[in-house]
C-alpha cells in the first residue's frame, strides 16, 4: 500500500500521518529518502546534512574529501604538541579541553557521515584515519632524537570508546 496517498483511508484504528500546509493554502509534498541499513555503492546519498551531498557526482566527491580531511584533523589533533614546558596549568588544561572538545566533535561528524552506510564515505574515513595516523602517529616521520618513549607524546589521552 502507498503510504504517502493514505490521507482520509480507514487504516485500521491508526491515526492517518498529518497533512502539511505551506502559506499559500497548497499541500507540501514530503520527500521521504530511505536511509539504508546495509552498506551501498553509489553517489545518490545523504551525509551529514539534509540534501547534501543530493545527486551530482561532483558533490558527492566534495563530500568524501571532507570526510577524508575531518579524519585527518582527528589523526593530528590526537598527536600534536601544542602545549609548551611551563605553560601555566591553568591554561594548559583549557587548551587540552578546547582541543579534546575539537577532536570528540570531528570524530563524531565522521562517525554520522559513515553511518549514511555508503561504502565510499566508509573508505574515505578508512582512509582519512590511515594516512593521518601514518603521517602524524607513526614513526615514520619522528625524528630520533624526540622525547624518550616514556615522555607525552600528545596533548590529548588517547580515544576511546
Amino acid at each position: 500500500m502507498d503510504h504517502d496517498h493514505m490521507h482520509g483511508v480507514d487504516m485500521g484504528g491508526m491515526a492517518s500521518p498529518p497533512m502539511s500546509m505551506n502559506g499559500t493554502g497548497g499541500m507540501m509534498h514530503r520527500h521521504k529518502m530511505m536511509m539504508h541499513m546495509t552498506f551501498f555503492w553509489g553517489t545518490n546519498a545523504e551525509i551529514l546534512f539534509s540534501g547534501w551531498p543530493g545527486t551530482s557526482t561532483k558533490m558527492y566527491l566534495l563530500s568524501l574529501v571532507f570526510v577524508f580531511v575531518l579524519a585527518i584533523l582527528i589523526e593530528w589533533l590526537s598527536s600534536t604538541r601544542l602545549i609548551r614546558e611551563g605553560t601555566n596549568n591553568v591554561a594548559a588544561g583549557m587548551i587540552q579541553t578546547v582541543m579534546h572538545a575539537i577532536r570528540v566533535g570531528l570524530a563524531y561528524m565522521v562517525m554520522l557521515a559513515v553511518m549514511s552506510f555508503n561504502a565510499g564515505v566508509f573508505l574515505a574515513a578508512l582512509a582519512g584515519h590511515t594516512l593521518g595516523f601514518f603521517v602524524f602517529g607513526s614513526r615514520v616521520f619522528k625524528k630520533k632524537t624526540e622525547s624518550p618513549s616514556y615522555q607525552k607524546t600528545s596533548d590529548l589521552p588517547p580515544m576511546s570508546c
